[in-house]
């Protein structure tokens, strides 16, 4: 069974999404050391909300596709997976498909 990281109280864990290295030109750009981090990713889970403040409803959900600031949270590895592990309030936001309710 593999490893699943559980978030605690206001944590979210965000599956970062591969960049573009597809140019226009056609150019494939390989990965490299001194790749900017992303700046987008998918939620896999969230935390139940701060215990201190019972009624707090945490505004994502597993599935959502999120922005964040580069310098949010801390990246760990779950069997050779990054995943970015930061606070709820770091999500700047959703993005929702133009066609959506």
């Amino acid at each position: 069974m593999p490893d699943v990281l559980r978030p605690l109280f206001d944590q979210v864990v965000i599956k970062e999404l591969e960049p573009d290295r597809m140019r226009k030109s056609g150019l494939l750009v390989p990965q490299g050391t001194h790749d900017v981090p992303p700046n987008e990713g998918i939620v896999l889970a969230a935390g139940e909300g701060p215990p201190d403040l019972p009624d707090f409803k945490m505004p994502v959900r597993p599935g959502d596709h999120v922005v964040f600031p580069r310098s949010a949270g801390v990246w760990v590895e779950v069997e050779d997976e990054r995943l970015l592990v930061c606070r709820v309030r770091e999500i700047l936001g959703v993005i929702e498909s133009a066609s959506g309710p």
